[in-house]
């Protein structure tokens, strides 16, 4: 009796026969863990995928699966077939189906000639259909989100297949003895798709030429100043990535390749009384990627005008009250946001140090390194936010004129709170 496999040798070979060139790869290690039956690749960039399903499932049914909807939100360029009905969908929309024949009572196919026709036509413009890359950080932290959602689940079904010796497990151990005792699969999965995403966004950052960028290029480019992030990358998602989960990362590398990064940072470089858009960017991607747990553990933003209203507060009480005449800036004052997130509070700290020493900027490099760098500290529980708040204190350094050194790096340290039994 055929099933969904039966038909998958038949189809690799027609669509491999549609253009010089085109790889249709169809892994079963990696489809078992939630990978599409099919991934079309060119000269090793992935132009799109397909979902095949046996010919008497209902594809209408299909369409509304959980698994669909994980594709439909993550993979731009899908088709779903079931060998004879054909939908292409494009950025989660139908874009067009076509249908090679319909089987009789007997079980016989019978070809539909227009039919042929309009599938042809549909495979030949799926198959030349280009992303379009990406040129704003919203639609950025949009289309990461959802690809990194689509990498945790990979890493859970990955670990619940994997035998408990594997690479997957061996990482997870390490995770609880040094970091993290109370962890689970899910937290482990969760932070490991996370540091993917945001350690390839770091070091896309790093390069404005990067059409040619790629996983083993962030290994390399992920700003010395966060080392926790450079060394948990190079661990997780350097050379020996589980192929069953190097797919996507790849593909998420392809889409901060083909990101038009220029103008993403010249986004980040807009910076009005009301709007931070590094900020932004992160509350943007996490409302995608996991909007219950951002709630739970109360990640929220705060507004600028507020923040700046309490930084410049305490700035004046440590003048007239403390006898620090330049308030932040004064070598006695040690800085520590405990709950830090995306950076605001520091951020405003630095900024109104910058201020008051406006009059004496020839000393300000030597300033940062000695008495500034030394004396601002956060500490932060999740990921992402500690991710972004590295990146946009560094942003913020460079913008005002500072360089950091290769063996420096910001106070600023992802750490953990165990639930008491």
């Amino acid at each position: 009796m055929a099933t969904e496999q039966t038909h998958r040798p038949a189809l690799k070979t027609l669509i491999e026969s549609l253009q010089t060139g085109l790889e249709a790869i169809n892994e079963p290690k990696r489809v078992a863990c939630g990978a599409p039956d099919f991934i079309l690749t060119i000269s090793s960039r992935t132009i799109g995928y397909i979902e095949a399903k046996d010919v008497v499932e209902d594809l209408d049914k299909i369409e509304k699966s959980e698994q669909m909807e994980r594709y439909l939100g993550s993979l731009p360029n899908l088709i779903l077939t079931d060998y004879l009905e054909f939908k292409w969908y494009t950025d989660g929309k139908i874009r067009a189906t076509g249908r090679l024949g319909k089987t009789d009572t007997s079980g016989k196919i019978k070809t539909d000639l227009n039919g042929l026709k309009i599938v042809q036509q549909l495979l030949s413009d799926f198959l030349i259909r280009r992303v379009p890359s990406v040129g704003t950080a919203k639609e950025l932290a949009i289309r990461m989100a959802r690809l990194g959602q689509m990498i945790r689940d990979l890493i859970i079904k990955a670990f619940e297949t994997e035998p408990e010796k594997g690479t997957l497990h061996s990482q997870f151990q390490a995770f609880k003895d040094t970091l993290i005792p109370d962890l689970t699969p899910e937290k482990f999965a969760d932070m490991y798709a996370q540091t993917i995403a945001y350690g390839l966004f770091a070091a896309r950052t790093m390069t404005t030429s990067g059409k040619n960028f790629t996983r083993k290029d962030a290994v390399y480019l992920i700003p010395k100043t966060n080392p926790f992030l450079r060394n948990l990358f190079n661990e997780i998602a350097g050379a020996n990535l589980d192929d069953r989960i190097a797919w996507l990362v790849d593909d998420l590398a392809q889409l901060l390749a083909d990101a038009n990064m220029t103008e993403i940072l010249k986004d980040f470089g807009i910076r009005t009384k009301r709007e931070d858009p590094v900020v932004h960017f992160y509350e943007t991607f996490f409302t995608q990627y996991d909007k219950e747990t951002r709630k739970m553990r109360g990640e929220y933003y705060t507004p600028e005008p507020v923040v700046s209203y309490i930084v410049r507060s305490v700035g004046w009480l440590l003048r007239k009250n403390f006898n620090c005449a330049q308030g932040f800036a004064d070598s006695k004052i040690l800085t520590l946001d405990p709950a830090v997130g995306t950076g605001t509070f520091l951020y405003s700290v630095i900024k109104l140090i910058y201020e008051s020493l406006k009059d004496q900027i020839g000393t300000w490099n030597d300033y940062v390194e000695k008495y500034l760098l030394p004396r601002i500290f956060g500490f932060e529980l999740m990921l992402a936010p500690y991710a972004i708040c590295h990146l946009k204190l560094e942003l913020l350094l460079k913008e005002l004129g500072y360089q950091f050194k290769t063996d420096q790096r910001l106070g600023v340290y992802l750490t953990t709170v165990t639930e008491k039994r």
